[in-house]
C-alpha cells in the first residue's frame, strides 16, 4: 500500500503535476488509487478509452505499437519508476493511440480511480480544474518546444530519416521522387530561372555488355560521385531512372546550364575505368538534355519530361550532345 504522504511526492515528480501547488495536490491525491500488476499484463490496449492517467511507483511499462503491415508489437518508449503517461488522452477525451505492457512487477498511482470521472472532479473542485488545465498547457507547451530543439539538434538524424525516405542505396544521391517533389516548389517566380538537365551516358551499354552489371552500378557510382563534387550549394542531384541523372539549377537560365552541362561532359570523359575494364581504356560520353523554367515550360512535370527524352535524341546524333526543347531554339 503507498502511503498518503509517498502518493503525494509521486505526483509532485510527475511532470503533469509538478507545477501544481501543494493544497492543490493534497486534493488531488484523494482521488487516486494504488494498482499492481504482474509482468507481460496489459494496461490498456490501442484504441480502449482514455479514462485516467498512470504514474509509476515501481517496475516499467512498455509502450507498444503495431509494425507496419505486421501484427507484431514495437517498443516505442519505455516508462520507470517516476514516469507519469496517459496525460493527453485523458485530458482530450481521445481512445488510446498506442498499448502498454508492464516489463516487470509494477506498482501505479492511478488517477483518477476507477469509477471516478475526471469531469466530475473539475466540476466540484473548479479552482483545482482551472490549475490542473493550466499546468496541462505549460507541459504541452514545454514538450513541443523539447520536440523543437531535439530537430535542431539532432539534424544529422533528420538527414538520415530524409536519407532512408529520399535517398539512392546505389549513388548516395537522392532519388526521383525527392527530384519530382522538390521542384514545383522553386517554380514560383517566372523572374527566377530554374534549369533542369538530364545527363545520361551514350556508351553505358557496352560497359554492361562487355564488362558485365557490377562494372555498369560501379561505373554508375562514379559518375554520381563526379557530379556530387562539381555540385554548387543549391543544387540538387539525384538518380533519376536506371543510369540517368537529374540535376536541378535554382537561379540558372539557359546560357548558365549550358556552362554547366559543358563542365559535366569534360569531368565524365576524365573518369578513369580502367579497373573495371581490365586496363582497356574506356571513356564515358554523355549526352544532356536541358529544360529551363520558364523558357520551355511553366509547370514542374513538363520541364522534367521535356529535360528527360532529350539524352536519347543526341545518342541517336553520335553522342555527347548538349540539347535543349524546340521552344528554347532548337535541338
Amino acid at each position: 500500500m503507498i502511503p498518503v504522504k509517498e502518493r503525494l511526492q509521486l505526483l509532485q515528480k510527475a511532470e503533469f503535476f509538478s507545477p501544481l501547488p501543494p493544497r492543490t495536490l493534497r486534493t488531488l491525491t484523494t482521488y487516486t488509487e494504488e494498482i499492481s500488476y504482474p509482468p507481460e499484463t496489459y494496461l490498456f490496449r490501442k484504441g480502449d478509452p482514455s479514462t485516467c492517467l498512470y504514474i509509476l511507483s515501481k517496475g516499467s511499462v512498455s509502450i507498444l505499437q503495431e509494425k507496419e503491415d505486421s501484427t507484431e508489437e514495437q517498443e516505442i518508449a519505455r516508462y520507470v519508476e517516476g514516469d507519469s503517461f496517459g496525460e493527453l488522452d485523458l485530458l482530450t477525451g481521445s481512445p488510446r493511440n498506442a498499448s502498454a505492457k508492464t516489463q516487470s512487477e509494477v506498482t501505479l498511482l492511478r488517477f483518477p480511480a476507477e469509477g471516478v470521472d475526471l469531469s466530475s472532479i473539475l466540476k466540484e473542485h473548479p479552482n483545482v480544474g482551472a490549475r490542473v488545465l493550466q499546468s496541462f498547457l505549460v507541459v504541452i507547451a514545454g514538450r513541443i518546444r523539447k520536440a523543437n530543439n531535439l530537430l535542431k539538434e539532432n539534424s544529422p538524424w533528420i538527414q538520415e530519416i530524409r536519407k532512408q525516405v529520399y535517398g539512392d542505396k546505389l549513388t548516395g544521391l537522392y532519388n526521383r521522387t525527392f527530384l519530382e517533389e522538390r521542384l514545383p516548389e522553386l517554380l514560383k517566380d517566372p523572374q527566377h530561372p530554374v534549369s533542369v538537365l538530364m545527363v545520361k551516358p551514350d556508351n553505358f551499354k557496352q560497359i554492361n555488355d562487355t564488362y558485365g552489371h557490377e562494372a555498369g552500378d560501379q561505373a554508375l557510382v562514379r559518375m554520381a560521385s563526379t557530379l556530387r563534387s562539381m555540385a554548387g550549394p543549391r543544387w540538387i542531384v539525384a538518380r533519376f531512372m536506371g543510369n540517368e541523372l537529374g540535376i536541378i539549377l535554382p537561379e540558372a537560365d539557359k546560357l548558365q546550364a549550358e556552362e554547366v552541362a559543358k563542365s559535366i561532359q569534360k569531368a565524365y570523359q576524365g573518369i578513369d575505368l580502367s579497373d573495371l575494364t581490365g586496363g582497356v581504356p574506356f571513356r564515358i560520353s554523355v549526352s544532356i538534355g536541358i529544360a529551363v523554367f520558364p523558357l520551355h515550360a511553366s509547370d514542374a512535370p513538363t520541364l522534367i519530361a521535356k529535360a528527360h527524352e532529350l539524352p536519347l535524341i543526341g545518342r541517336e546524333r553520335g553522342g555527347n550532345q548538349i540539347l535543349f526543347p524546340p521552344e528554347g531554339g532548337g535541338t
